[in-house]
C-alpha cells in the first residue's frame, strides 16, 4: 500500500490497538525491529526510509502480521519532504499517535581528522533530520492533544568515545531537544522521550570496521573490545529495542517523559 492510497483502519487486538505511527529509518535494524512489534501489537504504520524499496521487506512482513501499512521515501534532512511526509501521513491514517523517530547515520573518524563536510552529514541527518520529523510531527500532536515520541538517540548520546565526535555530538543534542521538547509539550498531553541503545547487532555496527583502519586494530578485535566494555558479555539484539519501544509507545508510558533511557547490557550505568 503506497502513500497515495487512503485505507480504512480497523482496531486490532494488542498493547498499540488503534495507535497510528510514523516510524522513520524503518527499512532495517532498529526500525524494522520497532515497525514489526508495533505490527504485532495493533498499531497501523505508516513506514519512511531513504527508498521504497528499501521499506518492502519491513512493509511486506508487518502487513503478514495484519497491520495495515503505508510506505514513503523520504530524505529527512530536506524539510519540504518531511512535511509532505507527516501531511501524507495525516492523509493516510487519519493522525499521528506515536512518532518513532528513528533515522540516522553513523561515522568515525578522529577528531582531527574529521572534515566539516562528514561532521555536517552526521548532524544534518540525526540532528536536523530529527528535528524536522519532530516538530512538524509535534504540530499535528498538539491539534489533536495528544501523542507519543520515542526519539532513538544512543549512549553516544550519554558519555564520549573515542573516534565519533560527529556521532556522539548529534545523539547527545537529540537527548537535549527530547528534554526540552518534553517540558514544552507535557501540558498539552504529549509523552517525548529517548531510547538510548548501547551495541546493536545491526548492520550499522558493521560501520566500526573505520575503528579497525583508525586504530589498526582489526575488525574482529574491536568487535571484542567491545563487547568487553558490556557487563552482560553480549551484543543486543533489535528486537530488545522493539520491546522498549512498544512500552513508550503504550498508556503503559503515560506518566513517563523527557527520559532518556539507556539500553545498553550495563555499558553505562549513569
Amino acid at each position: 500500500m503506497t502513500a497515495s492510497t487512503a485505507a480504512t483502519l480497523p482496531t486490532r487486538p494488542g498493547r498499540l490497538a488503534g495507535r497510528r505511527v510514523l516510524i522513520t529509518g524503518a527499512s532495517r535494524g532498529i526500525g524494522q525491529a520497532i515497525a514489526l512489534r508495533y505490527a504485532e501489537e495493533g498499531a497501523s504504520l505508516f513506514l519512511a526510509a531513504t527508498t521504497l524499496a528499501g521499506l518492502a521487506d519491513t512493509q511486506a512482513q508487518a502487513e503478514a502480521r495484519g497491520a495495515r501499512v503505508l510506505v514513503q521515501a523520504v530524505d529527512v534532512t530536506d524539510r519540504s519532504a518531511v512535511q509532505g511526509l507527516v501531511d501524507a501521513a495525516v492523509a493516510g491514517l487519519g493522525g499521528i499517535d506515536v512518532l518513532v523517530n528513528n533515522a540516522g547515520v553513523y561515522h568515525a573518524a578522529s577528531l582531527l581528522d574529521t572534515a566539516p563536510e562528514d561532521f555536517d552529514r552526521v548532524m544534518q541527518v540525526n540532528l536536523y533530520g530529527a528535528f524536522h520529523v519532530l516538530q512538524l510531527s509535534l504540530r499535528q500532536m498538539r491539534d489533536q492533544g495528544a501523542g507519543k515520541v520515542v526519539n532513538i538517540a544512543s549512549t553516544a548520546g550519554k558519555g564520549g568515545s573515542m573516534n565519533q565526535s560527529a556521532y556522539n555530538a548529534s545523539k547527545h543534542a537529540l537527548v537535549g531537544l527530547t528534554r526540552c521538547a518534553a517540558q514544552e509539550l507535557g501540558p498539552m498531553g504529549i509523552c517525548i522521550n529517548a531510547i538510548c541503545p548501547g551495541f546493536v547487532e545491526t548492520d550499522m555496527l558493521q560501520s566500526f570496521s573505520a575503528h579497525a583502519a583508525i586504530t589498526g586494530l582489526s575488525f574482529e578485535q574491536i568487535l571484542a573490545n567491545g563487547k568487553a566494555r558490556v557487563p552482560l558479555r553480549r551484543f543486543l539484539q533489535p528486537q530488545e529495542i522493539a520491546q522498549l519501544a512498544v512500552y513508550l509507545g503504550s498508556a503503559e508510558s503515560d506518566g513517563m517523559t523527557g527520559q532518556s533511557i539507556l539500553l545498553d547490557g550495563g555499558m553505562l550505568m549513569v
